[in-house]
């Protein structure tokens, strides 16, 4: 799926980063979301690596990343461990130790959420960013109603506290993982074979499942207190938002209105697909951000 790039691991000072590196010319970080890996990236990465040197990593506790234990019962108390603030430092570290200090950065999903804490935390890094069928996080938490929690159930039944939907969703990871792929807006068939074993490789691991609900307890909890401290504080670089025509996000929320609260300089579109748009509509996507980075 990577023809051209080269795996390497990175460490960033706490953990263990995984990432693929490959093409030439000014670098792009891509960042998934959940409950994916970097191998989302897999049709996109290919084609901005014509013009753009890409690394995509698997966030901390994701993919082949590392995975700390979090929450109280790992001395964890605020979830601090899986909070935006230390997966945007892993990717900061990331992109130094490859020689970056300034870069264009994407994220779909909870990456679009490290992105914007990201941007937010290490606005000298962040040339242009680019977040993907997403709303902010303490807009979707001030917004939520009966229809919006329901559209979202996973946001509060995953930050239950410990071990509540590690035991649920570990009874049948594949099951469960397969459910979310192929129920928020496409179906199985439309993901690269290879992708979707990647992603159920790792979702089986029990570490996995752990890290991944601790992040989502850190995005309702610790990230909302970052966030309501930086309400002033707004993303300064030029910000892309592309959504899914057909998604939650779309139905609920004015994408570009929303972010225009949270940053200076705003433009963005919806794409003709659900939630993955990087796999369902990988040419539409690609061709927003070649437009956006190439400006």
């Amino acid at each position: 799926m990577f023809d051209g790039f080269q795996l390497q691991k990175f460490d960033s000072g706490e953990v263990s980063i995984n990432a693929r590196v490959g093409g030439d010319g000014p670098p792009v970080l891509l960042l998934h979301g959940y409950p994916q890996t970097h191998a989302m990236w897999h049709a996109v990465a290919q084609r901005l690596a014509e013009r753009y040197t890409v690394v995509c990593t698997d966030l901390r506790g994701y993919g082949d990343s590392g995975k700390p234990p979090g929450g109280p019962q790992a001395g964890d108390p605020d979830h601090d461990t899986y909070s935006k603030r230390m997966m945007a430092r892993d990717q900061v570290a990331v992109m130094a130790a490859l020689g970056f200090e300034n870069f264009a950065l994407i994220g779909h999903d909870r990456g679009g959420r490290v992105a914007h804490r990201l941007c937010l935390d290490h606005p000298n890094q962040v040339s242009r960013a680019a977040v993907l069928d997403i709303a902010p996080t303490h807009k979707m938490f001030a917004a939520m109603n009966r229809e919006i929690a329901m559209g979202y159930w996973h946001w509060t039944w995953l930050a239950q506290p410990f071990d509540l939907p590690e035991r649920m969703i570990g009874a049948d990871p594949v099951w469960y993982l397969d459910g979310r792929l192929g129920g928020w807006g496409t179906g199985l068939d439309t993901y690269h074979p290879d992708a979707l074993a990647d992603y159920r490789r790792c979702f089986a691991d029990p570490a996995t499942i752990h890290a991944s609900c601790e992040d989502y307890r850190a995005g309702a909890t610790i990230d909302l207190v970052h966030d309501e401290a930086d309400m002033d504080n707004k993303v300064a670089c030029p910000l892309l938002v592309l959504w899914g025509g057909r998604g939650l996000v779309d139905k609920w929320f004015d994408p570009l209105a929303v972010w225009r609260e949270r940053a200076d300089d705003v433009r963005g579109e919806p794409i003709d697909a659900g939630h993955f748009l990087a796999e369902e509509k990988p040419q539409e996507t690609t061709a927003a951000l070649l437009a956006f980075l190439d400006e």
